[in-house]
């Protein structure tokens, strides 16, 4: 999955896969990358629209969805 760069502290980069609906999340501080499953579009709007995309991570996305470490 392709990410983008983002302006954040605490997230390093984004991917988003609309049809299998996974957010894709790599880490500024471990450099690790994570993938959440059951993401809508509706949800990664707002989260990239968000003030701050670590607050936004870590109160609605973090422990809410299924995850896999990566990498």
């Amino acid at each position: 999955m392709q990410r983008r760069m983002v302006d954040s502290s605490a997230l390093n980069s984004l991917g988003y896969d609309p049809s299998a609906k996974i957010l894709e999340v790599e880490f500024r501080d471990s450099g690790g990358v994570w993938q959440y499953f059951g993401f809508s579009s509706t949800a990664y709007k707002k989260l990239i629209n968000s003030d701050s995309l670590g607050h936004f991570f870590v109160t609605k996305v973090k422990g809410r969805y299924p995850e896999l470490r990566i990498r």
